[in-house]
């Protein structure tokens, strides 16, 4: 899209859409709304080449651009004194920077640090979430038109398209931000846009333990396991943080190792130098051409990894994942939907048999015991804060039935005073079964760390 499309001509109407949506004030006052379309008009009228340049460039000095931005406004405001308290100028210039160069009324919150999630219910309901918490915010859109043109704009730059014959895509922003769009006819609230934000910074595990995810024993345990190359499953609800936490796990593996990253949408930030990030792809427009999740595991496998860490397992390429921990690809990573650990295996097993395979459920629950040594499980609890709940070793099949045991959990005791969750991360004295792995690949781990040590275990 040239950048004269995304300003738009001055006899459109989207121009006065895009324009008077993001504005602070109510839309009805119309002499506001004059000044603002006339500076707009103005950028596209009498913009220089030069300007046209350095708004276009890819490395935008946001300095630069509201310097022009900003004497056009002096501009109009010279023919038009009195129309723009002087307390309202920077807004006005921040405003028309987004509706021309970011994603309109919604460009604050992406910047917004405190904002991890953006939820548009159509046009006039746009949520977000703030430590963990759902807020309903007094942004709006104009209408459907002018929510449509953002949409467009985001998908455009990917080759992707939406309309009534696709009205679905998954797509993410050049930070890496997913984004879930849906349109009507399947919506009946007007175009549906959910934006998972990406985190500038991928936190660690001190990150995690002063938030209360875990405690500094729990971090320990883990990243001994991940040095001794057990398979870890990573497993929780919607927005629990399964893939914040599969980030710093993999953030333990050794830097002299080969990492093949496997994910839908590239949200995985490893610092180590030998990283090769795969990403699937959708169909094209005639339907051709995907990329799967499953077809990215078997490839992965051609590519001498040491390590493969998949985003999330979901299908059929499960049962890959499994043969992948199984053959000699230790200290693995991924992660899946389950509601408990228990319900983890269950899944998994649901997953192979979505491969196609014709499998016996003995011998899928064989692979599974085989291959995964230990399940993570994250929750969200009820005041939005994210717990780390049970780390639980699988350890092997007795009969028809996997056996497991928690080596961690976290003991929830009520709600404070202000409505945060209290509890305490416990441990159970139990030894894990795959100590002979951390003896092979040199990591120590004393019995002592799986003893319950009263509160120094960690109070939340």
């Amino acid at each position: 899209m040239s950048l004269l499309e995304r300003l738009g001509r001055p006899n459109q109407r989207n121009v006065q859409v895009r324009i008077f949506a993001s504005l602070s004030v109510d839309p009805v006052d119309n002499s506001f709304q004059e000044i603002k379309l006339k500076i707009h008009h103005r950028i596209v009228e009498e913009m220089t080449p030069e300007e046209q340049r350095i708004l276009s460039t890819k490395n935008q000095d946001v300095l630069e651009i509201e310097h022009i931005i900003d004497s056009y406004v002096q501009k109009v405001l010279d023919e038009n004194p009195f129309a723009i308290p002087r307390g309202e100028r920077g807004k006005v210039i921040s405003d028309l920077r987004d509706e021309m160069l970011g994603l309109g009324p919604i460009e604050g919150l992406l910047k917004d640090d405190s904002v991890t999630e953006v939820m548009i219910n159509g046009p006039k309901k746009i949520f977000v979430e703030r430590m963990g918490k759902l807020l309903l915010t007094d942004i709006t859109f104009h209408d459907d038109e002018h929510l449509m043109n953002i949409i467009e704009r985001i998908i455009s730059p990917l080759g992707r398209r939406i309309d009534e014959a696709s009205p679905l895509v998954d797509a993410r922003l050049n930070d890496g931000s997913r984004v879930n769009i849906i349109i009507p006819p399947l919506s009946l609230v007007g175009p549906v846009v959910t934006i998972r934000k990406f985190s500038k910074k991928p936190l660690t595990f001190d990150n995690l333990i002063n938030f209360g995810t875990l405690d500094r024993r729990m971090a320990k345990f883990l990243q001994a396991c991940v040095a001794a190359k057990i398979n870890i499953l990573v497993t929780g609800g919607t927005g629990s943080g399964k893939t914040t936490t599969l980030n710093a796990l993999s953030s333990f593996i050794p830097t002299t190792e080969r990492i093949v990253t496997i994910e839908d949408a590239a949200e995985l930030r490893l610092q180590q130098p030998h990283v090769v990030t795969l990403e699937s792809r959708p169909a094209n427009i005639e339907g051709k051409g995907q990329i799967t999740i499953r077809d990215l595991v078997r490839n992965a496998l051609r590519m001498r990894p040491d390590r493969i860490v998949v985003g999330e397992v979901r299908s059929g390429e499960a049962l890959d994942m499994l043969q992948a921990m199984n053959t000699g690809h230790d200290g693995s990573l991924t992660t899946a939907h389950a509601n408990s650990p228990r319900d983890a295996l269950s899944r998994l097993e649901t997953m192979v048999l979505m491969s196609g395979f014709d499998l016996p459920v003995k011998a899928i629950r064989e692979q599974i015991s085989s291959a995964i040594d230990l399940i993570l499980h994250q929750s969200r609890i009820k005041d939005g804060s994210r717990k780390i709940t049970h780390i639980t070793e699988v350890q092997h099949l007795e009969g028809d039935t996997i056996t497991t045991q928690d080596l961690f959990y976290y003991q929830m005791t009520g709600m404070d005073e202000n409505g945060k969750a209290a509890g305490r991360f416990v441990a159970t004295g139990l030894l894990p079964g795959f100590l002979d792995k951390f003896h092979t690949n040199g990591v120590e781990m004393p019995d002592e760390m799986f003893q319950n040590m009263g509160d120094e275990g960690g109070i939340y």
